[in-house]
């Protein structure tokens, strides 16, 4: 009895072994991927980038919580967020850290300047990097295939802003300061080809950096010219002050016409109540938001997540995430090497656009929206 008792015990003991033996693969099956972002946290662009982070981590909770499987295993996402301070070599060395960690694609970075030098790195450890916010064209004509870019660049932009100064507002002459970095010149140096094309008189080209609080001296020198606007190529945290101390020096009648680095809500904070800011035009490579049809719901979710810290790019770093996830979907494999050559043949919906890319990396077919500010809110004009 008491045998046969101790050989049903070691029978139950043997299969319950098997069975967590074969439960032991299941749970290894559970594969994390890891999504790197890169951006702005901290400095004065930190909004920007905290921005851009929360969309990217908004995709990443969102996927989680629908439960994705590729190639067979069950995937759990992880965000890898990095701050390069909207520094070039913080940047690359930011980028050198996502490889290192052996992370399974980036979004990011925010600027040209930080994006461009990062993407020869990426480019040499062979990661797939999806950029929602670098415009200057110079980023996907270095021939890299591991990089797509998911909004109009800076001849849409440049060239939109001078189209609609000319056809719409009928301005005569106009005048061009940027910061000198490769987002603010690229954008600046392409207005300012435009404007010249369309009769535009470009009666001064003016310089400064992306630290600098006064343009008195720069904005004495071109209300001498007499100018009907002013292009800003540059961010908000200087085109906040520049807006002040427009009206300050009586440059209240002239507009300020700026890129997607001005086009933010924190712009109406930044600038202090300054008049001139219902004188601005600014551009955004993408459509707006409230004309997308999952636009207004999903920035109702992303205001429920993160009250009060919407930006400009969140969204196409939300996009830039799913992106990513759907060619790793198609490949059945989440190895950069094997969902990368995938990207190229991206045929994704997302809150921004129909996500398609050119051999080359740039978005097929990309919108843009001109805004101005209106009674306190960024209203689009197209």
């Amino acid at each position: 009895m008491s045998g046969s008792l101790l050989s049903a015990q070691a029978r139950l003991a043997l299969a319950a072994a098997v069975s967590a033996a074969l439960a032991a693969p299941m749970a290894h099956a559970q594969v994390v991927v890891k999504i790197g972002h890169v951006g702005p946290v901290s400095g004065p662009q930190a909004h920007y980038g905290r921005d851009n982070e929360n969309g990217a981590r908004m995709a990443v909770d969102e996927l989680n919580a629908q439960g994705v499987s590729i190639g067979g295993k069950k995937v759990t996402f992880e965000l890898v967020a990095e701050d390069d301070a909207a520094d070039p070599k913080q940047g690359t060395a930011a980028a050198q850290k996502l490889c290192d960690a052996k992370v399974n694609g980036v979004v990011g970075h925010l600027n040209s300047g930080t994006t461009i030098p990062a993407a020869k790195v990426y480019n040499q450890c062979g990661l797939p990097m999806v950029t929602p916010s670098a415009t200057n064209p110079e980023l996907t004509q270095l021939g890299y295939k591991n990089v797509f870019r998911l909004l109009a660049n800076d001849n849409h932009l440049g060239a939109g802003l001078a189209n609609y100064a000319t056809d719409t507002l009928k301005l005569k002459k106009v005048a061009i300061i940027d910061d000198r970095t490769a987002y603010g010149k690229g954008v600046a140096e392409v207005f300012a080809k435009v404007a010249k094309e369309r009769g535009l008189e470009v009666v001064s080209q003016q310089y400064t950096n992306d630290k600098a609080v006064d343009f008195s001296a720069i904005l004495t020198a071109i209300k001498a010219k007499k100018p009907d606007g002013i292009f800003f190529g540059g961010m908000d945290p200087q085109a906040g002050p520049m807006l002040r101390q427009m009206q300050q020096l009586g440059l209240s009648k002239a507009y300020l016409f700026g890129g997607d680095g001005i086009c933010t809500d924190k712009l109406m904070e930044l600038s202090s109540g300054a008049k001139t800011l219902s004188n601005v035009v600014c551009a955004v490579g993408g459509a707006s938001l409230d004309k997308l049809p999952a636009g207004k719901a999903w920035r109702t979710r992303y205001d429920a997540k993160f009250p009060n810290q919407f930006q400009v790019y969140s969204p196409y770093t939300y996009d830039a995430t799913m992106v990513l996830v759907d060619a790793m979907k198609r490949a059945n494999s989440t190895d950069p090497k094997v969902y990368g050559p995938k990207l190229v043949e991206a045929n994704y919906q997302g809150v921004t656009a129909k996500v398609a890319f050119e051999p080359n990396g740039e978005l097929k077919n990309p919108a843009m929206t001109l805004y101005s500010y209106k009674e306190g809110k960024k209203v689009p004009l197209n």
